[in-house]
């Protein structure tokens, strides 16, 4: 881990995989989770050259929690880590909600991006035309209404749900999840995203699930692949469909029988789409 002062003087943490010096890939973890999430397969990184950079968003593992941050805010971040690091331009995807603030980072710093993807993204709860919970998992559906009652009621709903049994998934992101790698890879993020307490929690659902991103998801003029599993009920494919209506030249992929947890096994190809020469 290494980490570095915001012109803000927030502290971010960041962690490197894979190839040091290696192509650089920047990965936006999803919620609640850290930047010790990854794909789990380090060989997937040496096999394409990559050197994944992740980082902990404010208010997770070790970074400096930024109250009231928007999604847009995060582009601010991923600069001042590309700075850091001697990274002119790159290619950055995110997972879940982290999808939301790859897109940001595409919006805000599109002369650096070379691509961006997402996997399972959410669209901005104030997307026309969506409805935004239709076909959603009932504690996402929850989470989301309490968002819109602000950061208080969003921290008393987090704290008590904690202590409540963790929800039910579909057959198919179980079977993801009971991967041995998978497991281990998520309950080590998750540990870290809430080692310090519920604020990078708190904050990410009132940015996600409350109203507004901070940006225009149709400004985005890089090339764009949004993948998205059909059977996902954590974030359903209604989303990546709004999102491909709006992004100019979006390439939208629909996986048959994928639930959420199904990005792992489309990260790889992603991860190869990202590192293309666009036709």
């Amino acid at each position: 881990m290494r980490t570095l002062t915001t012109s803000d003087s927030r502290i971010l943490a960041v962690e490197e995989w894979g190839v040091p010096g290696g192509l650089p890939v920047l990965y936006l973890h999803g919620s609640p989770m850290s930047r010790l999430a990854r794909y789990p397969d380090e060989s997937v990184f040496t096999a394409l050259g990559i050197q994944l950079i992740t980082y902990d968003r404010p208010g997770f593992g070790h970074s400096t929690p930024q109250p009231g941050r928007s999604v847009v805010d995060a582009a601010a971040d991923v600069e001042a880590i590309a700075d850091a690091l001697g990274i002119e331009r790159f290619p950055v995807f995110g997972v879940s909600g982290g999808g939301p603030h790859a897109l940001a980072v595409a919006a805000l710093l599109g002369d650096r991006i070379s691509r961006v993807a997402t996997l399972a993204s959410l669209a901005p709860r104030d997307a026309a035309g969506l409805d935004w919970t239709d076909g959603m998992m009932e504690t996402n559906q929850q989470s989301a209404w309490v968002a819109l009652l602000g950061r208080a009621a969003v921290e008393q709903h987090l704290s008590s749900a904690g202590t409540a049994s963790r929800p039910q998934l579909p057959e198919n992101d179980q079977a993801v999840l009971a991967r041995p790698e998978v497991g281990e890879m998520l309950a080590d993020a998750f540990a870290e995203a809430v080692r310090p307490g519920l604020d990078g929690w708190v904050d990410d659902v009132v940015a996600l699930f409350g109203v507004g991103w901070g940006f225009d998801p149709a400004t985005i003029s890089v090339p764009t692949r949004l993948w998205h599993g059909q059977d996902d009920s954590v974030v359903p494919p209604s989303h990546s469909r709004w999102l491909a209506e709006r992004i100019p030249g979006a390439e939208l992929v629909l996986a048959e029988g994928d639930g959420h947890a199904g990005h792992f096994d489309a990260t790889p190809a992603t991860l190869s789409w990202l590192l293309s020469t666009p036709a």
